[in-house]
């Protein structure tokens, strides 16, 4: 299995997948039609949970999420949520600076709704 990466434009953000269990989402999503850019993120999760890391580390560090974008990441946190069915762990770092409560209770929310532990990091 190969690393993807896809990088950051102005609207879209940056996607590290490393199969060293690794998965880095940063920049901003202000694209509305942004499904079609997830494609290849979603299969590739779906060929790594086949054969995960013991942990797997997501690193979220968005500075804008799209309605769209965050319907994507849902998805994106459910696939993840199958590495506990292979006895595998993973760790969801959310990432979001100092006074964009937005960001910080999209994180909250994501994580309650999912029922997935989240660490909220401040970034100052």
């Amino acid at each position: 299995m190969d690393e993807l990466r896809i990088p950051a434009t102005k609207t879209t953000p940056e996607i590290i997948l490393d199969p060293k269990g690794i998965v880095k989402i940063t920049g901003r999503s202000i694209q509305e039609n942004i499904a079609d850019f997830f494609i290849p993120v979603e299969e590739w999760l779906c060929e790594y949970i086949r054969m995960p890391q013991q942990v797997t580390v997501i690193d979220i560090n968005l500075e804008y999420i799209s309605s769209a974008c965050a319907k994507v990441l849902v998805h994106i946190f459910q696939k993840i949520a199958y590495l506990q069915l292979n006895s595998r762990k993973y760790i969801i770092n959310w990432y979001y600076e100092e006074g964009d409560d937005d960001i910080q209770e999209r994180g909250e929310y994501f994580s309650l709704i999912l029922g997935m532990p989240f660490n909220l990091i401040k970034i100052s």
